[in-house]
């Protein structure tokens, strides 16, 4: 009876998935470093009203190229100095936080879904649509990201809007090879056949037995989208035909700053060390998260 008891116990106390998954990704050093960098730019971008002294669009040509405040003649009240129209540099830099975000979030939703979708159609199905998909696929790997989006931005004009929706008709194709690649692994396991055997619906199979298990590739995709997306945005936007003044965007504020470089080099240094942390932690979150749901890790 004791020992039914203990049986009992040892299986009640044995840890779920979720909590497996959660200790797996607490002792993996890019997943804590890479979301605890995130999480607080994503903080301070939610909260840039309260943490900003000044507003974004705010200027005093009096206080015009103020540095920052742990350089010679700097103020407390402009922490990181001002830009060229004395627009404080924190409040920019905040602000900027939620351009870059936003258009990273939206941008990996919007291809993923296109890109997620046609993958399982084609890893599923094969034949024709497969060929289909992979010359799709082609074609797009045939063609620049950064011309094409360059182009079309400046045939329709720079907006936020026109950004994210070039980047996101642009960059699905990665979504594609993935999803294709781990659907033809799984489509002739016996979990599909089962399913196929009791007549669930196709599109059942699609949304509850494939789509569950092409999931974490999918996941560490958009994350490498997201910093493909926040790195051509301001791309574009430092050439000038991204998101356009007066709204704070990181590449406009490199741009911005470019012609100060040799007097005022904090000006590129700021939002340039901020991309540069924003891309390397959402990349070491991708690299964290592929190591820690890896099937063989499950």
């Amino acid at each position: 009876m004791s020992t039914h008891t203990d049986i009992i116990s040892e299986t009640v106390r044995e840890p779920g998935p979720w909590r497996l998954l959660a200790g797996r990704m607490l002792g993996h050093k890019g997943v804590v470093i890479g979301g605890a960098i995130l999480i607080l730019v994503i903080l301070a971008a939610l909260f840039a009203p309260l943490l900003a002294q000044h507003g974004p669009f705010q200027q005093s040509l009096a206080d015009r190229l103020q540095p920052p405040f742990w350089m010679r003649g700097g103020s407390a009240d402009y922490i990181l100095g001002t830009d060229h129209l004395g627009r404080d540099y924190f409040s920019r830099l905040l602000y900027g936080a939620r351009v870059s975000l936003l258009i990273g979030f939206t941008t990996a939703l919007i291809s993923g879904t296109i890109g997620t979708f046609l993958g399982i159609i084609a890893g599923y199905f094969g034949g024709r649509t497969d060929s289909v998909v992979m010359f799709l696929v082609t074609i797009k790997l045939s063609i620049p990201t950064i011309l094409v989006a360059l182009a079309i931005v400046q045939l329709v004009g720079g907006s936020l809007q026109t950004v994210i929706l070039v980047l996101g008709f642009l960059l699905w194709h990665q979504f594609a090879v993935v999803t294709r690649a781990t659907t033809m692994q799984i489509r002739g396991m016996d979990f599909i056949t089962a399913a196929e055997t009791v007549g669930c619906s196709t599109p059942r199979i699609l949304a509850t037995e494939v789509l569950p298990n092409v999931l974490n590739q999918v996941i560490v995709v958009l994350t490498l989208t997201m910093a493909s997306a926040i790195l051509i945005e301001a791309a574009l936007s430092f050439l000038g035909v991204g998101v356009q003044p007066p709204t704070p965007s990181w590449g406009i504020m490199i741009a911005e700053g470019k012609q100060h470089l040799f007097f005022k080099p904090w000006l590129v240094m700021i939002p340039g060390v901020a991309l540069l942390l924003v891309v390397l932690a959402i990349n070491l979150l991708g690299d964290g998260l592929r190591d820690v749901t890896a099937p063989e890790k499950r």
